[in-house]
């Protein structure tokens, strides 16, 4: 059992160890190596700052146009309705007999709404609504965990080994990305918000209209981008867009980059589920031989003339996209948009260098203080110190293993971890000794001593390794960053300590004794 621990160990190693693995190996032995954190391999460290009282005022433009949507619907007269900048919808009435009416839609069908104030004037009535603060709070959250999830997803895809990303505070969140080498691509592709839309084009109005600010009520002026296919040249204009949204990117299960073989250009193929497919086929067969733009994060990227009804669930954006950024853009979109947009509040870049000279000062202290604790216990204890010895570089070779299995990251804190764990294994291995040592005082043969010493110490041994595992764990569970990795590194070798002291070092004891290989007890 020991020696295919033993085997199974160094093959995990192997991967870590080995700069080029032949073909065969990678089909039948694992490939996993140690994974290096941004304290040991350079990277990129950010803090970002979620703008969640933007999600609020997304989510208030939304109730805003559902309630436009259902008024019609129910046929309630009103004259305007529109967002205040103080977090409130205001919708004017002809009169105060609708507002019965308003009161029972907002019962019905807006619970998160209530009603503010109403105010009677020459116009009518003026009725200010309000999403509630319960309302509020759960909203401002959900935009940092939800924001959260969708940049580790983005980060995922990115193809960044081992990046922490996790809160910090009401509505920060904490990136740390090991071996980053394009920051600015890394840092655009985070922060991008994503936000995809598809939108009527306002018929009727010109670009002198445009131009002289005769805008109608619900239609307002996009960026739009153009390219010239002959030359390649990009160039902005403007475009007149409906306020509503027909439909939003929140459906897209899948976004990949083609290339337009006529152009030789690429583009992003998007791929809707199941509902967003008959939300675009129902858009499309009611908005036949009208521009239906696509809008990314305000900005409008095509606008093409509907010929027919699409069916199927897919759909493509094309623009003046380099193959990198239709790349991250595929990528944003799968992932998902950002529910508000983020600030980057703090931006470091960690060289490799440090991380290199780090990595060499950490290997020389824990080599250092292995060197000197074989010596001791060669000298104090004699072959029993050697087989002590033979026990620690077994469990230095266990727990780097177990980083790699577990795909761990070593941090310099968890460099720290092995240095102090080299020094917990023979302390497992003292205790043994120092038993066995007062048996044999008393006269006992050597094979009763060591039964005596092993069986009286390994209670004592067990409940100081469980006592410090549950140190390590709750550290792991309960801290960051560095801290989670000194307790892998930790708790990793108090695994592999209590298995080496107890276990491996009885059946070299076992072995050394049976069939009178050695009458004496070197200890």
């Amino acid at each position: 059992m020991v020696v295919a621990i033993l085997i199974a160990g160094i093959v995990y190693l192997v991967p870590t160890l080995s700069s080029s693995l032949p073909s065969w190996w990678t089909k039948i032995f694992p490939t996993e190596k140690i994974h290096l954190g941004l304290d040991l391999q350079g990277g990129m460290h950010l803090v970002l700052e979620v703008e969640s009282d933007k999600a609020v005022e997304s989510t208030l433009e939304r109730l805003a146009e559902d309630l436009k949507e259902t008024l019609r619907e129910q046929h309630v007269a009103f004259t305007q309705i529109t967002r205040a900048k103080d977090l409130n919808i205001e919708i004017q009435l002809p009169g105060v007999d609708q507002q019965n009416q308003l009161k029972d839609i907002l019962d019905k069908d807006f619970p998160t709404l209530e009603w503010k104030s109403g105010e009677t004037g020459a116009e009518g009535m003026k009725v200010t609504l309000a999403m509630k603060p319960t309302e509020v709070e759960r909203t401002k959250k959900m935009a940092v965990a939800q924001g959260l999830e969708t940049i580790r997803n983005r980060i995922d895809q990115f193809g960044v080994s081992e990046p922490d990303i996790r809160p910090e505070g009401e509505d920060r969140i904490l990136i740390q990305l090991p071996g980053v080498k394009e920051p600015q691509r890394a840092v655009a592709l985070i922060g991008k918000t994503a936000l995809l839309e598809f939108k009527l084009v306002a018929e009727g109005v010109t670009p002198q209209d445009i131009k002289d600010g005769k805008i109608p009520a619900g239609v307002k002026v996009y960026t739009m981008k153009r390219e010239d296919k002959t030359t390649g040249q990009t160039y902005q204009s403007q475009i007149a867009l409906k306020d509503r949204t027909l439909m939003t990117g929140e459906y897209i299960t899948n976004a990949q980059v083609q290339i337009d073989t006529q152009y030789n250009t690429p583009y992003v193929s998007l791929t809707f589920d199941q509902q967003g497919g008959r939300i675009f086929e129902r858009v499309t067969e009611a908005n036949v031989k009208k521009q239906l733009a696509i809008v990314l994060d305000g900005v409008v990227y095509s606008a093409p003339v509907i010929q027919e009804k699409i069916s199927g669930g897919r759909a493509s954006i094309t623009g003046s996209f380099s193959m990198e950024e239709a790349r991250d853009l595929a990528i944003v979109l799968r992932a998902g948009a950002l529910p508000a947009p983020v600030k980057i509040l703090e931006q470091r870049t960690v060289g490799p260098a440090l991380g290199k000279d780090s990595i060499q000062k950490g290997l020389l202290a824990c080599l250092v203080g292995g060197i000197s604790i074989i010596f001791f216990m060669v000298i104090y204890y004699k072959l029993s110190g050697v087989v002590a010895d033979v026990a620690l570089v077994m469990n230095i070779i266990l727990i780097l293993a177990g980083l790699a299995a577990f795909g761990a990251t070593l941090t310099l804190p968890g460099i720290a971890g092995i240095a102090l764990t080299i020094g917990m294994a023979v302390d497992a291995n003292v205790l043994i000794y120092e038993r066995i040592r007062e048996e044999m005082r008393l006269g006992k043969t050597p094979r009763a001593a060591l039964d005596a010493g092993y069986s009286k110490a390994t209670v004592t041994i067990i409940d100081a390794n469980i006592t410090t595992l549950i140190a390590a764990l709750v550290l792991f569970q309960f801290g960051t960053g560095p801290i989670r990795g000194f307790a892998v590194t930790l708790s990793i070798g108090l695994v592999a300590n209590l298995f080496t002291a107890i276990v491996v070092t009885r059946i070299i004891f076992d072995y050394l004794l049976s069939e009178r290989r050695m009458r004496t007890l070197s200890i």
